[in-house]
């Protein structure tokens, strides 16, 4: 097969400037500053750095390096700030790079935010033709494949209205149907699919794959790592502008990343050390991931292996309608489900007292799937007030769910869907 992209020793420079903290420049600070200045281009002529300390560089991109060939179906990864978006801008031809060398061959096809390429004072039906124009095609090829955009689209309606009018969902289906179906040869595709609902990223992932089928090429970049381990052919990590992993075997690449998550970013510890949550009926001191014995957990763990989420707290007033517990969410922010102390029966709850308490709760085994999960502290005082509001706590931990899907020898690798129960079968 021949190489469609080629991206040697990329790098991209962007210049940040950070706002001086004080609170008022006098007359004599602009003569001091000015002055400053001056005396400096007198003894230094011919020096091009920047003197004002309130600049500093930002290497998005440094030195990255690979081919992608015809048919290729590429998953991009990486943590916010890796590098991701900058270099589909490159690769895109929306940025240019601070240094090295991107050569591509084919028309390219890009989705990298809502709203890209389109005119919001235009209708639906005028933007089409005006984002297959964009995109090299004759207006003869973009009548052939009209239909089929509006069809998938499914804004026939709204067709003849202005896009400023358009939700971000009737938006972003409208922009991927009409960078899927113009025959790019490269179709580039951001996280923007998060826009639409379930059932449209199953529709665009179809598409994509059906792109792929076709022989032309798609590079995507997702959090998803279900996505990307299902549609993708081969997988490049980013890693603050540098390439962590590059590789055809996508599990390997996804493993590297969640391990390096883990070793990063990860967090399995949360210690109340700026005193929040001054509440006389729960303050939480410590939430930890830990094993049977209380044993904090800092590596990724099989979703065998026992999980005890353990809370450390102080209450100072009881009072019979406090509920407190957990909620666990997956990498890409979807709600797992909540626990708390109450969802028993009321005489096997657990007996709070004044002072110090300490509260353990196991987690299931064989119920997460592989990836990296948020666990945050959630409660508050029954049908009164939230102490701690989900989705707003700061008192949260990670941890990293890693193989160990079960003893079957079909299932080694990741397999779709947020949980991976391993249920009983059995004969009737």
């Amino acid at each position: 097969m021949s190489t469609v992209i080629s991206v040697e020793n990329l790098s991209k420079k962007y210049i940040i400037g950070h706002q001086k903290q004080e609170r008022y420049t006098s007359l004599r600070d602009v003569l001091t500053d000015g002055a400053k200045s001056f005396t400096h281009k007198l003894i230094h002529p011919f020096d091009t750095q920047k003197t004002d300390s309130t600049h500093e560089e930002f290497w998005a991109l440094k030195d990255v390096s690979f081919d992608i060939q015809q048919g290729d179906r590429v998953g991009i990864i990486g943590r916010n700030g890796a590098g991701k978006s900058t270099l589909l801008k490159i690769l895109s031809r929306i940025t240019e790079p601070t240094s090295g060398k991107v050569s591509i061959n084919g028309r390219v096809a890009s989705l990298l935010e809502v709203g890209t390429g389109f005119h919001p004072e235009l209708s639906g039906r005028e933007n089409i033709f005006l984002n297959g124009a964009i995109l090299g095609m004759s207006k003869a090829e973009i009548k052939k494949k009209f239909d089929e955009i509006v069809a998938f689209a499914e804004v026939a309606k709204f067709l003849d209205t202005p896009v400023k009018r358009y939700s971000s969902g009737m938006y972003v289906r409208l922009a991927f149907a009409v960078a899927a179906h113009l025959e790019p040869e490269i179709l580039i595709v951001d996280e923007v699919l998060a826009v639409g609902d379930a059932q449209f990223q199953k529709k665009c992932l179809g598409k994509m794959e059906e792109v792929g089928k076709e022989g032309r090429t798609v590079v995507f970049v997702s959090h998803n790592m279900n996505a990307i381990e299902q549609f993708c052919s081969s997988a490049i990590c980013l890693e603050k502008g540098l390439v962590k992993t590059k590789a055809e075997e996508v599990r390997k690449v996804i493993t590297t990343y969640l391990q390096d998550g883990v070793n990063q970013g990860h967090k399995s510890e949360w210690i109340n050390t700026e005193g929040s949550y001054k509440n006389p009926f729960f303050i939480p001191n410590r939430l930890s991931i830990t094993d049977r014995n209380g044993i904090t957990l800092n590596e990724p763990v099989s979703n065998e292996a026992s999980l005890f989420v353990c809370l450390e707290a102080e209450i100072s007033e009881l009072d019979s309608s406090l509920t407190v517990g957990f909620a666990i969410y997956s990498e890409e922010g979807n709600l797992l489900y909540w626990s708390y102390q109450t969802d028993s029966a009321q005489d096997i709850w657990p007996i709070l007292r004044r002072g110090d308490n300490k509260l353990m709760c196991e987690l299931p085994k064989r119920m997460l799937n592989e990836g990296r999960y948020r666990l945050e502290i959630i409660g508050g005082l029954h049908h009164r007030q939230w102490l701690f509001e989900p989705g707003s706590s700061k008192a949260a931990v990670e941890f990293v769910i890693q193989g160990g899907l079960s003893d079957s020898p079909y299932w080694l690798a990741k397999r779709p869907g947020i949980l991976a129960p391993v249920l009983a079968w059995r004969l009737t």
